[in-house]
C-alpha cells in the first residue's frame, strides 16, 4: 500500500522548504522530508548561521509562497554592493568601487537574513498550510521513475507515489544519483568561514567584498542587535588556512580576522561561532528526468559570491511554478521544458563565479595589480557598470 501525493520534495533545506510553501499555497498535495530536523533558534547547537541575500527579482516567488511578509521585518537590504581591492604590498584598500543599486531602479539589490530565521519562518508558513505536510528526521532512501509516478520509499520503509519528485537534496543528491544523472565538479582547494560581527562603524546597508588573495572577505548587512551595527562574514581563503584559524585563540583569531577587513569598519567583536565548509563548484548534466526534477544544489552549486547560490534556486522554483499545472505536473513536456529554461542560465552563471572566485584567489603581486586595474575599468565605463549589475541580479 503506498500514499499518493501529488509532490514529494527531498530536502528540507532552505530551498526545499521554500518549494513546499510555494507549491502548498498553489493548491498542491506536497509531502516535504528532510533527514536532519532543522535548527530555528541562533543560540542552539547545529543553527545555520551563514546569511541569504534575496535579490530583488527573487521576491515575487516568496511573496507567491506566503513567506515575504513574514521575512521583510527581519531584513536587512542591500542597498551598494561595494568591491575593495587590497591586493597591494600591505593589506590596505587601494580599489574601492561601489555598484548602487539606486542606478537601476529605487529599490535595493536585495535584503539580507540568516538561514536559522528563514528555516523558522518557513516551518511557521508551512504549519498554515493544510496540504503541506513536513517530516523531519526523514530521509529518501530508494527512488524508482516512470511514466506514471515516482515511487519513493523513505527511511521509516513508508512507500510514497509522488507525480512530481523534486530533488532538493543538496551537492550529494541521492535523487541525482538514482537517475543516473552526471555532475562536473570543480574543485578550490578553498574553504569558507561563516560567522557574525558587531562593530561600531555603520554599515549603511552596503555589502564589502574584499579581495586579497585566497578568497574574498565579505561583510553583509544584518539588523543591529543591542544598539550595535551587526554584519555576517564569509571569509574565503586556501583550506589550509581556514583549518589553521579555526584553531587559533580567539585573540589570535581576533587580530588575523581585523587585518583582513581592512579596518573598515572598526574593531570587529565576533558574535557566533565558527562554521566551515569546502568551496566547489558544480553543475548536473540535466535538470530533470522520469518524473523528476532537480533543483538548487542538487543541480548547481557555486562558491558564495555575488550572492547568486539561493537566488538561483529561486530562479528554479520559479520555473517550476510556472510550468506546473494539474495536467501538466510531472510530465515530459514539463520538465523538458524545465531543464532548457534553466540550465543555460545556471552554465553561464556558474562560470561567470567560477572566473571572479580563480581572480580573488590570485597571490602572485603582479596578477593582483592586474585584477585591480581591470576593475577600475570596468567601474569606469557606465554602461558596462549597468550591464554587470542587471546580470548579477538577474534582471534585463
Amino acid at each position: 500500500m503506498r500514499d499518493m501525493t501529488d509532490i514529494l520534495i527531498s530536502g528540507g533545506g532552505v530551498a526545499g522548504l521554500a518549494a513546499a510553501c510555494a507549491f502548498g499555497a498553489t493548491g498542491f498535495r506536497v509531502i516535504c522530508v528532510e533527514p536532519n530536523p532543522p535548527v530555528t533558534a541562533e543560540e542552539a547547537s547545529g543553527s545555520d548561521l551563514r546569511t541569504t541575500a534575496f535579490l530583488h527579482p527573487s521576491i515575487p516567488v516568496l511573496d507567491r509562497a506566503g513567506l515575504w511578509a513574514r521575512l521583510e521585518p527581519h531584513a536587512a537590504p542591500l542597498r551598494i554592493m561595494r568591491i575593495v581591492d587590497a591586493g597591494g604590498p600591505e593589506p590596505t584598500p587601494r580599489v574601492i568601487k561601489d555598484f548602487d543599486a539606486a542606478d537601476l531602479s529605487d529599490k535595493p539589490f536585495g535584503w539580507n537574513l540568516p538561514n536559522w530565521l528563514l528555516r523558522r519562518e518557513m516551518l511557521a508558513r508551512i504549519a498554515e498550510l493544510p496540504n503541506v505536510t513536513f517530516l523531519p528526521g526523514i530521509a529518501t532512501a530508494a527512488v524508482l521513475t516512470r511514466a506514471s509516478e515516482a515511487l519513493v520509499t523513505l527511511s521509516d520503509g513508508r512507500r510514497l507515489s509522488a507525480r512530481l519528485l523534486i530533488g532538493a537534496d543538496g551537492r550529494d543528491s541521492l535523487v541525482r544519483n538514482a537517475l543516473g544523472i552526471p555532475v562536473k565538479t570543480l574543485r578550490y582547494g578553498q574553504k569558507a568561514l561563516a560567522f557574525a560581527v558587531s562593530h561600531p562603524i555603520p554599515h549603511e546597508n552596503v555589502s564589502t567584498e574584499i579581495h586579497r588573495s585566497g578568497g574574498p572577505f565579505t561583510f553583509v548587512p544584518l539588523p543591529d542587535r543591542d544598539g550595535m551595527p551587526c554584519s555576517a562574514v564569509v571569509w574565503m581563503d586556501h583550506a589550509a588556512e581556514i583549518d589553521r584559524r579555526l584553531s587559533l585563540s580567539d585573540p589570535d583569531f581576533t587580530a588575523e580576522m581585523q587585518a583582513r577587513s581592512c579596518d573598515l569598519l572598526g574593531p570587529l567583536t565576533r558574535i557566533s561561532r565558527l562554521t566551515a565548509w569546502p568551496i566547489i563548484a558544480q553543475i548536473a548534466a540535466r535538470m530533470a528526468g522520469e518524473r523528476t526534477a532537480l533543483m538548487a544544489e542538487a543541480a548547481h552549486v557555486m562558491p558564495p559570491i555575488g550572492a547568486q547560490g539561493l537566488n538561483m534556486s529561486l530562479a528554479d522554483l520559479t520555473a517550476l511554478l510556472d510550468l506546473a499545472t494539474e495536467s501538466t505536473l510531472g510530465t515530459p513536456a514539463m520538465l523538458d521544458a524545465y531543464h532548457r529554461k534553466r540550465h543555460l542560465d545556471v552554465q553561464t552563471r556558474v562560470r561567470g563565479i567560477d572566473l571572479l572566485n580563480r581572480a580573488s584567489q590570485i597571490g602572485a603581486q603582479p596578477l593582483r595589480d592586474l585584477r585591480a586595474a581591470t576593475l577600475d575599468t570596468l567601474y569606469s565605463l557606465a554602461t558596462l557598470r549597468r550591464g554587470l549589475m542587471r546580470a548579477g541580479i538577474g534582471v534585463r
